[in-house]
């Protein structure tokens, strides 16, 4: 069973790139961030066509999360507990049946945080914590479940071209890794660091400056996994052949697969 997260940076602008990614990668579930649509505008019929059940979580131009899936949920959930503030979509989690059980996929889209001296950091670092939250509750349940999407965290310096030039971003503050770390310690796997120990392994190029032709990318696609989820982890890997279509994302896919 495949599992990918995918930042599309805008569906309108990259349903071709979805559509014929989805026919050549085809994952049983697609988690998508940055769709940048409200649920109506989503164009659902297309990815429906061919075989997917689609479910979104979308906000008007910015932000937005969808999930995609060869079979239908058993439950369907949107936004992150612990803030009824919060009105961006960043977060929608679903219960799908499989072989080995049930499975919980959660897809999000992890508050930047930049500039770090305005609200947009105790943001993120709050919602980080939320987060943590989530996943305490669910691993206390036992349940088989990934946190997959677009986590707007570098974890170390072998995760990024050149280390000194983030010094000081929120995607690479102490505060920033303190909290990934938290949810690590829950007892979380990060997939493709579980299955490739290789430095400077990319998965978002910027569009400037050359960045994709001189590998100048970072790492911020994450899967973290359950226990349970993590007994099941047979591969992962970054599917950065995309970004060199027409009209890419800057984030590349990447995919798990697990053994149901």
């Amino acid at each position: 069973m495949k599992i990918a997260t995918w930042n599309v940076n805008g569906i309108k602008a990259r349903i071709d790139n979805l559509c014929k990614w989805l026919e050549e990668s085809s994952p049983d579930i697609a988690c998508l961030q940055e769709i940048k649509s409200v649920d109506e505008g989503f164009p659902a019929s297309r990815i429906e066509e061919m075989g997917y059940h689609v479910e979104t979580h979308g906000q008007k131009g910015f932000n937005g999360v969808a999930l995609l899936s060869k079979v239908d949920p058993i439950e369907i959930s949107r936004g992150l507990p612990g803030d009824d503030q919060d009105v961006q979509s960043r977060f929608i989690s679903g219960i799908y049946p499989t072989n080995s059980g049930p499975i919980t996929v959660g897809c999000l889209y992890l508050p930047n945080g930049n500039p770090v001296n305005t609200e947009k950091y105790p943001y993120k670092i709050s919602w980080m914590r939320r987060l943590n939250t989530w996943a305490k509750q669910r691993l206390s349940l036992e349940q088989t479940f990934v946190l997959a999407g677009d986590f707007n965290v570098i974890p170390t310096s072998e995760d990024v071209h050149d280390p000194a030039a983030w010094q000081g971003d929120a995607l690479f503050r102490p505060e920033t890794h303190r909290e990934f770390q938290e949810l690590l310690h829950l007892g979380l796997t990060e997939a493709f660091r579980a299955c490739d120990s290789r430095p400077h392994q990319y998965s978002f190029w910027d569009y400037q400056r050359g960045a994709r032709q001189q590998n100048h990318g970072i790492r911020i696609d994450h899967c973290l996994l359950s226990p349970q989820m993590a007994d099941l982890l047979h591969s992962c890997h970054i599917e950065s052949y995309v970004r060199d279509w027409e009209r890419p994302s800057d984030h590349v896919p990447v995919v798990i697969k697990i053994d149901t």
